[in-house]
């Protein structure tokens, strides 16, 4: 197991009791921790743990983002299959026998499990019951519980170490969004990424709508730079978002000087606040959660806008300005 973390003193401990209540499988397991130069106390836990625990192996990560610390693990990994795992994830004590499972019985290239989100707060409920709607995800396959098959990409992932390596491991590029890079080297590939709701885990999102917001943003940007290297999309749905705020800001600009151009972004953002409000609805009711109600628009506007907007400044710095990234755009949230 491969875990990634950086300043995470809060999940620390529950992700890792997670992982080592794991049933065992055939030659055992190692758990390694890549670290990013954590200032909060987490590598004092994870030394602490690992005095106790000789499963876990803990390493640095100078890179200090997702990729870099995901390759870093894979190259000191000794096992012959390779389970990414989040920190804020909670996972059923079945997890690992299932992934080997299903990687063996579908000779899939990449397994994993739906993408559950949960949450402890209540904003964090509102956006976890969000995240789970197909008006935030566009209908991926990667957030249909109860889905079984090929998908495009797929939470966390597992994989027999010699397809990663093969691949070429993560690209360090790239801040956010180098599993769906990834994922999209292996279809490419003639790879296949397998589903299965028999690999149950938990997800906990951010829990606020500004965190929530800085997320998205990145996960927009950095989207753009996938497209770039690859001259292609995984899927439609990457480009909406963007496509969207887009024809807005267009339509912003030339209501300055047309009228038609007032009436039609008027008309445009009119009809995407009733699908919002009709969404809204529809995914509380489903889940009998009304009370989430008022609070639901503006997650899904925060889920889209966000994106939408940091799809446009990636345009702008990647294929316009042809730079590297923003710094900006370069950092963590979390």
């Amino acid at each position: 197991m491969i875990v990634p973390c950086r300043n995470e003193m809060r999940y620390i401990e529950s992700a890792l009791k997670s992982i080592l209540v794991q049933e065992g499988i055939d030659g055992g397991f190692e758990i390694i921790f890549a670290d990013g130069g954590s200032d909060d106390g987490t590598r004092d836990i994870l030394h602490g743990l690992a005095n106790k625990e000789p499963r876990l192996r803990i390493i640095e990560n100078p890179g200090r983002i997702v990729s870099t610390g995901l390759n870093a693990a894979i190259r000191a990994a000794r096992g012959e299959i390779i389970l990414r795992m989040d920190v804020h994830s909670e996972y059923a004590n079945d997890y690992i026998k299932q992934c080997v499972n299903t990687l063996h019985n579908t000779h899939a290239d990449n397994v994993g499990g739906p993408w559950r989100a949960i949450g402890k707060t209540w904003m964090q409920k509102v956006i976890a019951l969000a995240f789970q709607s197909p008006f935030s995800s566009g209908g991926a396959g990667s957030h249909q519980v109860n889905y079984e098959g090929p998908v495009d990409s797929v939470y966390l992932g597992c994989w027999r170490k010699e397809t990663l390596v093969r691949l070429g491991l993560f690209d360090e590029d790239l801040v956010r969004n180098q599993d769906d890079e990834l994922n999209l080297r292996l279809i490419r590939a003639n790879g296949t990424i397998w589903q299965s709701p028999s690999i149950q885990s938990w997800y906990y999102p951010r829990a606020s709508l500004l965190a929530l917001s800085k997320q998205y943003l990145q996960y927009g940007y950095w989207k753009v730079r996938v497209i770039q290297k690859h001259r292609l999309t995984a899927s439609i749905r990457h480009l909406v978002p963007g496509g969207f705020v887009g024809t807005l800001l267009a339509l912003g600009l030339l209501s300055f000087i047309f009228g038609w151009a007032r009436l039609a972004f008027a008309v445009l953002l009119g009809l995407y606040f009733c699908g919002n409000l009709c969404a809204s609805v529809v995914t509380c009711r489903r889940l009998d959660n009304l009370k989430y109600l008022p609070a639901m628009p503006m997650v899904f506007a925060a889920y889209h806008f966000s994106y939408g907007w940091g799809f446009i400044r990636g345009v702008f710095d990647f294929i316009l300005l042809k730079s590297a990234g923003r710094d900006s755009f370069g950092k963590l949230t979390r």
